[in-house]
């Protein structure tokens, strides 16, 4: 019998990057995410889950915007040309590269053929693994909204978690009970609006448990209670460093592969362009390994796949050790079988890191011999246990522990913007609207506000990285907001073929209704 039990929780996200514009730099995120991160996790867990030897259990939260794109058969139709294009880009890397160069063609081959043998569909899939008890799929906000800064209209935040909620349903078929809260963020009493919405339970980083009011007896090692009836669960930091941290942890290990060094910055101009690539930028098609610690992306050597897979072996064995041992300590000193709940982005697993996917089929494969038994959050809390009642601390598992990432110089202005944005529409909602046409203006109004407030577009002007993207995104959804706000409140008419254009590019959550933004006595 084990001494504890393991919770791995993965969150599954993507902004809404829908484009109509075939091989954009939006598509290629989202492309490069099936291929790498949700196809290889998906049959990493139907492979555990028909070996009666393995009981695999995930929790995976899937975001709202990301349920949207898994369902866009215009956008997935494409998907399969992309492969191709790749598989071609592939035959022009330098002879030294042939061996990882083959098997990442063969990999790019059964994807493909993985696709084609389900259609173009994953969500049934899905719901498959949790009806099979593997999974417990749980919500997000609607559009990944950073919940602590939408806080000044309450009504911001339960359109957030009500949208989400629906769309959950909608596509899923099943009505949601936890959620992961986008960048893990809490702020005091947003338990209140959570229990209103029907969520049940979430999960925080370890500060936002340990400085809790009374501190909770268990520490990270236990579920607590919030006053409003919501239970929350604590990432477990020892259970989490060892995978996610690329210079303390298994994915900066020399033999695995390199994410930064890729095809797309070696291959030449011209015969990228002659592709239909018109621009430098990562494709996905990475050739080489990590190499030596601090070796220059120029010096990176060849990536061999048998030496990775023997390591992620090694590792896989070193963590449910390491588990294994922390769970046996913890049993002899606390009451309970401690839970260690161990949180990461999905894209880590295949995407940023690419064993990942290997990791996880080598820890339920290994597993039962080294006496570490794996759940999810659901079933925790159906064995009845009482929870202690905790009042959670303001927090998020960004860096610094709370809000700076996402409220600084470089992002403090779209705050604002949002603030004022949320105040009309909550002012026009509680105004009502005199016919179908105005309330179809005001549910697309909802929808270009839900989008302008995604916080992965505060994270990219922090990071630095695609910033121009980033700000441009946020701009497009406010103007919409606006001049949608401004044509029903003086009664213009807008120009049909921008109505359908915005309409057509923002058309995801069918199911909006405006009135979340109502006031509520």
């Amino acid at each position: 019998m084990a001494a504890g039990d393991l919770a791995l929780v993965l969150h599954a996200h993507l902004p809404y990057v829908r484009s109509g514009e075939a091989g954009s730099l939006e598509e290629d995120w989202y492309f490069q995410a099936l291929q790498e991160s949700y196809l290889p996790l998906l049959a990493v867990l139907e492979q555990a889950v028909a070996d009666p030897r393995q009981q695999p259990k995930l929790t995976l939260g899937l975001s709202p915007t990301l349920l949207s794109l898994l369902s866009d058969r215009g956008l997935n139709g494409r998907f399969p040309a992309w492969l191709a294009l790749r598989r071609t880009l592939l035959e022009q890397a330098d002879p030294e590269l042939q061996l990882p160069a083959r098997q990442l063609q063969l990999t790019l081959t059964a994807i493909e053929a993985q696709w084609r043998e389900m259609g173009g569909s994953l969500l049934p899939r899905f719901r498959r693994l949790q009806e099979q008890g593997v999974l417990d799929l749980i919500t997000c906000g609607a559009t990944h909204g950073y919940l602590p800064l939408l806080r000044d209209s309450p009504e911001a935040v339960r359109a957030q978690l009500l949208t989400a909620v629906r769309e959950h349903q909608r596509l899923l078929g099943v009505r949601p009970l936890g959620i992961w809260l986008p960048e893990c963020a809490y702020y005091e009493d947003l338990d209140r609006l959570l229990a209103e919405c029907g969520l049940r339970y979430s999960l925080l980083d370890g500060h936002g448990l340990l400085h809790g009011l009374p501190r909770p007896r268990y520490g990270v090692y236990a579920p607590i209670c919030s006053t409003a009836g919501v239970a929350f669960f604590a990432r477990d930091s020892e259970s989490t460093l060892p995978v996610w941290s690329a210079s303390q942890g298994y994915p900066g290990d020399g033999a695995y592969r390199e994410f930064h060094r890729d095809l797309g910055w070696d291959l030449p101009e011209a015969f990228l362009s002659a592709q239909g690539i018109l621009d430098r930028r990562p494709l996905g098609l990475k050739l080489h390994r990590v190499s030596a610690q601090g070796c220059p992306l120029e010096l990176k050597q060849p990536y061999h796949p048998e030496r990775a897979a023997e390591k992620v072996k090694d590792h896989a064995e070193a963590f449910l050790r390491g588990r294994s041992e922390q769970m046996a300590h913890l049993a002899a000193t606390i009451e309970p079988p401690p839970l260690l709940v161990a949180p990461f982005d999905a894209e880590l697993f295949g995407h940023w890191w690419f064993e990942g996917p290997q990791f996880l089929a080598e820890l339920f494969r290994q597993g039962p011999a080294m006496d570490v038994g794996f759940t999810h959050l659901r079933d925790v809390l159906s064995q009845g246990r009482s929870l202690q009642v905790c009042r959670p601390a303001p927090s998020s598992w960004g860096q610094g522990g709370y809000h700076d990432y996402w409220l600084n110089d470089t992002n403090a202005w779209v705050v604002a913007e949002w603030q004022r944005a949320s105040r009309a529409m909550v002012q026009r909602v509680n105004r009502g609207v005199g016919s179908t046409e105005q309330r179809d203006l005001l549910t697309q109004a909802g929808r270009e506000l839900l989008l302008a407030q995604s916080s992965d577009w505060s994270f990219i002007l922090r990071a630095g990285t695609t910033t121009g993207l980033a700000r441009e995104r946020i701009r497009r959804h406010l103007d919409r907001f606006w001049r949608l706000i401004d044509a029903l409140e003086h009664g213009t008419d807008l120009p049909r073929e921008w109505l359908v254009g915005m309409q057509r590019e923002d058309g995801l959550f069918p199911e909006l209704n405006a009135a979340d933004w109502a006031t509520r006595s």
